[in-house]
């Protein structure tokens, strides 16, 4: 049986405890609805002591956002680069390792989503040129597999924004106690993107 690739396991996120407390506050009340005294509390910490570690609360919002596109950026990359050369390979490891993380770090992928609003300008610039270059890996895997007849479409970038949109909005509605496991529902929606960029076969 061969072993499972690194960028496929998932254990807890490894974030320190303020961030953990202060994910924990911005996902059950949004960013603007959580004091810095909150996290403070929720991570047995004094505010002076919470400011130790973070001088801001939006500094804890960026290091929570910078951590997750971190080891998404990293998850994708390993995906792609164990699947060889073939586009369509590529395309399925990337989009797995894409719909994997949304689920096990839909936390995380949810605070990305909904509170890139609440970041502070060059913050906000800092963090869509992360999610543009995730983007832009699956707008060139999709281009090769059209060079390669492995894909059959027309229109590259809409085609890669829809499979991209597809796999962070599992994000809002995952949960670990529905009724399909996560690898169920790769497959599924694995066969969907598939659809989407005309996969041959």
């Amino acid at each position: 049986m061969s072993e499972v690739p690194a960028w496929q396991v998932y254990g807890e996120a490894d974030l320190p405890l303020p961030l953990a407390a202060a994910l924990a506050a911005f996902v059950e009340q949004g960013y603007h609805g959580t004091s810095v005294r909150e996290i403070a509390g929720r991570a047995g910490l004094s505010v002076p002591g919470l400011y130790h570690h973070y001088p801001s609360k939006q500094a804890m919002l960026v290091g929570l956002m910078s951590a997750s596109m971190d080891e998404l950026l990293a998850r994708s990359r390993q995906a792609e680069s164990g699947a060889g050369s073939s586009p369509l390979a590529r395309f399925d490891a990337v989009v797995r390792s894409l719909l994997l993380f949304h689920m096990y770090r839909r936390d995380q992928a949810f605070l990305g989503s909904t509170e890139i609003r609440s970041l502070e300008p060059a913050n906000r610039a800092h963090y869509v040129g992360r999610r543009d270059e995730q983007q832009r890996m699956l707008d060139g895997i999709v281009a090769a597999g059209i060079e390669s007849g492995d894909f059959d479409l027309r229109h590259v970038e809409d085609a890669s924004r829809a499979v991209t949109s597809m796999c962070v909005g599992v994000a809002g509605w995952y949960r670990p106690d529905g009724p399909l496991n996560p690898a169920e529902l790769v497959e599924i929606y694995l066969g969907i993107a598939r659809r989407i960029v005309g996969a041959a076969g």
